[in-house]
């Protein structure tokens, strides 16, 4: 049996499903920035081609850049601004889940491994984990600071602590 406490915290299971009308909306802007998110990260591996086992660079900054700008991303729309109810999984879920990849990570892991070049490989899943997570928490900290910086007088404009730059 289970405490009488355990029973309120259960999730009870939906038993209405989602309105097809208000989902289309989110998935095709999930959809539309997945496109542009693709389109910019195979832009990247074009401008940064990675030799055969080499340190796969492009790989590397993609999935660094994305995570900072996922960072910065979050504490604008979660602290700063209101924004609109697709900006998230438009810009979050599809441009930046597009755009950044586990699944090429772990390929290009392999390949340095198959390429007898397991100490790079290991080299390169530390690295790019390691400056993955530093990336967004800089980034998020940054932009957290940026917001402490300014602030609305209520006229609408934006005035920075201390200083008048109206």
């Amino acid at each position: 049996m289970t405490a009488p406490e355990a029973e309120s915290l259960r999730v009870q299971p939906s038993r209405s499903r989602p309105d097809p009308r208000t989902q289309a909306p989110v998935v095709a802007v999930v959809a539309a920035g997945g496109a542009l998110g693709a389109v910019a990260r195979y832009a990247l591996a074009l401008a940064l081609p990675t030799a055969a086992g080499g340190f796969p660079w492009a790989t590397f900054w993609t999935n660094v850049v994305g995570c900072a700008v996922i960072g910065s991303f979050l504490v604008l729309i979660t602290e700063g601004r209101p924004a609109h109810r697709l900006v998230r999984p438009f810009f979050g879920t599809g441009v930046l889940g597009g755009f950044t990849t586990f699944s090429t990570y772990a390929v290009d892991i392999q390949k340095l491994v198959d390429h007898g070049r397991p100490a790079t490989g290991l080299a390169y899943l530390a690295a790019t984990l390691c400056a993955a997570l530093a990336a967004v928490w800089c980034a998020a900290t940054a932009t957290r600071r940026a917001l402490s910086l300014t602030h609305t007088d209520g006229t609408g404009k934006t005035d920075v602590k201390g200083k008048n730059s109206l």
